[in-house]
């Protein structure tokens, strides 16, 4: 084959936009026509002398070695696809057809340069991807970890957060963030903070590239607002490593591209959750309500019976409140109401439930008691915690509850025994009092 770059047919060659290679039987590139600066970056004679196989993304190496051993065993590729490392550190989709030439003992190939094609579909892929992930992901963290996948089949993203603004607080919070170059451990904020402080204050894309002396020590940073219809709620955080990739402005702009559908499967999520917030809890207390009190007393009383453990139900009411309510107002049994929670909260272990099933009646869902005993000290010490003084409106009230006890397996074995045993013994101490 005639390979000299001065012939006439070279020249007719170089004004193809497509990039023609010969490479021989070592996989080294013996012609390469002008396009290849165009599709690549290098100029022609950049090239010549190199193994073929080097430009090839490292993930696409294997692949492409097959493609290799068909056509030099006699089977032409027409539509093979690959991808190759520009000379800037991006990766360039490329479309190949290929056959060997027997009589010159070199692979003819014609490139294609597909990536604009291969973007939009992957875009495209994305948004679909990311609108079937809104509707399965079971809370925010899981959305958030599928668009994170979802985005490394679009750019590379090792280093990957999300940053959710409160407009309320003015607060900036991190539901995820993940580096896969850090081992355990919770990875450092300020430089992602910083960053996404920015690009929420300013609405605006953010693209950075700290220089180092080579360019194997270059750091990039590209970070988009996450826009909804309720203003900036966040903003999307990339960070390259040093010899990693180079984001520019086709990242810039893909990663802008599916910005807004993110930013929409997040405010869904969100507005899922609080829908199912406000199923299961209290809106005044934000504690448990009745419903959710069953589901986790089901739950607790299958463990009991699975791993032979006892569990109580200690159920509270507040002597005297209706005639508290009556005198103050409701806002001020409101502001008793959620202090008595508070204290209830703050004198129980973190995995026990305090539930409250309407008015001034409280439960107390605790798990793995040594003996039935144990459930009497914690009442004692809920009497002492909701007994202190509490001055409301220039009041001083000294609330007193009654509270009935229930344990399992002693008092039952299912939610209603317990429930039932555990509101009797709390009326039987509320009428053995005197009144006050």
């Amino acid at each position: 084959m005639e390979t000299n770059p001065h012939t006439p047919l070279a020249s007719f060659i170089d004004l193809m936009m497509d990039a023609v290679f010969a490479v021989d039987t070592d996989s080294r590139i013996v012609f390469v026509s002008a396009a290849c600066e165009r599709i690549l970056g290098y100029t022609p004679q950049e090239l010549v002398g190199r193994r073929m196989l080097d430009l090839v993304a490292p993930q696409d190496r294997d692949s492409t070695r097959q493609s290799v051993q068909d056509v030099m065993g006699g089977q032409p590729q027409l539509h093979f696809e690959n991808r190759y490392v520009h000379k800037d550190g991006r990766l360039v989709d490329i479309m190949w057809s290929a056959r060997w030439s027997p009589a010159d003992q070199l692979r003819i190939g014609v490139a294609r340069d597909i990536t604009e094609r291969k973007q939009a579909e992957a875009r495209q892929a994305a948004l679909y991807a990311i609108s079937e992930a809104a509707q399965a992901a079971e809370d925010l963290p899981a959305l958030l970890r599928r668009i994170h996948d979802i985005l490394g089949l679009l750019l590379p993203a090792e280093n990957f957060s999300v940053a959710l603004h409160d407009a309320d607080s003015d607060q900036l919070s991190f539901p995820y963030r993940a580096d896969q170059r850090e081992q355990g451990g919770t990875p450092s904020q300020p430089a992602a903070g910083t960053l996404c402080a920015r690009v929420i204050e300013s609405g605006q894309p953010l693209l950075l590239e700290a220089a180092g002396d080579t360019p194997a020590d270059w750091l990039c940073w590209l970070g988009v607002p996450l826009k909804s219809a309720n203003g900036t709620i966040g903003a999307l955080v990339l960070k390259s490593y040093p010899g990693g990739a180079r984001y520019g402005e086709r990242d810039r702009e893909l990663l802008q591209f599916v910005s807004t559908q993110i930013a929409t499967a997040i405010e869904r999520q969100r507005m899922q959750a609080r829908l199912l917030h406000m199923a299961q809890y209290d809106w005044l207390t934000d504690l448990p309500n009745r419903g959710l009190l069953h589901d986790r007393l089901k739950t607790a009383l299958a463990r009991a019976r699975r791993e032979r453990s006892r569990l109580a139900l200690l159920y509270l009411d507040l002597d005297k409140f209706k005639q508290i309510n009556d005198r103050l107002g409701h806002a001020a049994g409101d502001r008793l109401l959620r202090e008595t929670a508070r204290r209830l909260r703050q004198s129980v272990r973190a995995s026990d439930t305090v539930a409250r099933l309407g008015g001034d009646e409280f439960v107390v869902l605790l798990e793995n008691l040594q003996t039935p005993a144990d459930a009497a000290q914690l009442a004692d010490k809920l009497r002492a915690a909701v007994g202190q003084p509490l001055e409301i409106d220039g009041d001083i009230l000294h609330m007193r509850p009654s509270i009935g006890i229930a344990t399992c397996p002693e008092h039952g074995d299912d939610e209603e025994q317990l429930l039932r045993h555990a509101d009797q013994a709390m009326y039987v101490q509320k009428k053995a009092r005197p009144a006050a």
